[in-house]
């Protein structure tokens, strides 16, 4: 693996960028192509967890063929349990590991080993990154914490854009009441434009 410098000037670069982000799956594209380079791996992927499917849901990648991320469906709750456990998983050997669900498509496409880590937010496991390598690899420690770091600064981001979509949903949501209530009606009422000098009974209907 590189120096830690790399890992620092990954983490840096990408907390710069990610802050600028607005969307979410900006910030997940950035993600990936950010590890990717970072470990001069074969690829990298940003998965999201789809609470009424049960299914990790791609939500960005680098590196990687269509053919393979469109392989099949990656359940949540089965295969590599990085987003469920809430705990890293380090798989050398893709062929001969059995939470692999596609080993197949995965020698087909060149994979040799994996790294899975949980995107966490508000302690709620909401994703996962994982990357992935063409030549056998032993992930370090400082490999996996580096990751780790990656997915919460992702984790963070998605839920500060979220809010901000919120925000500005909410924001027109209100003016388009406000421009509504401005087009009410024009009539006066009794009082209207009388001058305080007249006795208001006058103005008595």
């Amino acid at each position: 693996m590189k120096n830690h410098t790399v890992y620092y000037d990954t983490i840096t670069r990408l907390s710069t960028a990610i802050s600028q982000c607005k969307d979410p799956e900006e910030v997940a594209l950035m993600t990936a192509e950010s590890v990717k380079t970072a470990f001069n791996a074969k690829g990298c992927c940003v998965f999201l967890v789809d609470r009424s499917t049960r299914e990790l849901g791609l939500v960005a990648s680098s590196g990687l063929s269509d053919e393979y991320l469109n392989k099949g469906p990656i359940y949540f709750m089965q295969t590599i349990k990085e987003a469920k456990d809430a705990v890293p998983i380090a798989i050398y050997d893709v062929q001969d590991d059995p939470r692999i669900s596609y080993p197949k498509e995965a020698s087909k496409e060149g994979i040799s080993s994996l790294l899975g880590v949980p995107i966490i937010s508000h302690n709620k496991i909401i994703g996962a990154i994982r990357v992935y390598t063409s030549a056998p690899w032993e992930f370090s420690h400082n490999d996996i914490s580096m990751v780790q770091a990656v997915a919460c600064i992702c984790g963070m981001a998605m839920d500060m854009c979220r809010m901000y979509k919120g925000y500005k949903t909410s924001i027109e949501i209100l003016k388009n009441m406000r421009e509504k209530n401005s087009y009410g009606s024009k009539k006066w009422t009794p009082y209207e434009g009388v001058p305080k000098s007249v006795d208001p009974s006058i103005c008595d209907y």
